[in-house]
């Protein structure tokens, strides 16, 4: 089985995540994708509502499941049966900080691959930094997430 392993903070998850997954799909029997938890970081959203929004947008998608993680994500690739790390890229910014964890990553873990897939162009500029901004201040974000994640976000409201 080819499984592939989607990690990220996703505070919240956007059309650009949902873009990567969906188009993956087919690459890969099944697709986890995980919320890692960072014990120094403090999310707009708890690690529940992100795998509960996470698991509303791909419900539609029997071969992706979400699950959350502590520790190393090449740890957790172990964990699931992961041969593949999945990331997606929005910008050269983005593929030059994806190219040194997936060498640093095989470097470690020789038989675990990373593949990248570059977001279609109408998402680069989406970034969950920026949609959280855009949250705090009372801003529409619904061009920028999954529409199945909207309850999630009204309740911050």
């Amino acid at each position: 089985m080819r499984r592939a392993l989607f990690p990220g903070s996703f505070d919240p998850v956007t059309k650009g995540h949902e873009n990567v997954v969906v188009r993956a799909i087919p690459l890969f029997d099944e697709i986890v994708v995980a919320v890692g938890r960072h014990s120094a970081k403090k999310g707009m959203f708890s690690v529940e509502d992100r795998v509960a929004m996470l698991e509303a947008t791909f419900a539609d998608h029997p071969s992706v499941r979400v699950e959350s993680y502590d520790g190393l994500t090449s740890a957790f690739c172990d964990e699931v049966g992961a041969q593949f790390q999945l990331r997606g890229v929005r910008n050269a910014v983005d593929l030059s900080y994806e190219q040194t964890l997936a060498q640093m990553t095989r470097a470690n873990h020789p038989n675990l691959d990373t593949v990248v897939l570059l977001t279609d162009p109408e998402y680069t500029a989406i970034h969950s930094t920026v949609v959280r901004d855009v949250l705090h201040h009372g801003g529409d974000v619904s061009k920028f997430v999954p529409h199945a994640i909207m309850p999630w976000l009204s309740q911050r409201g």
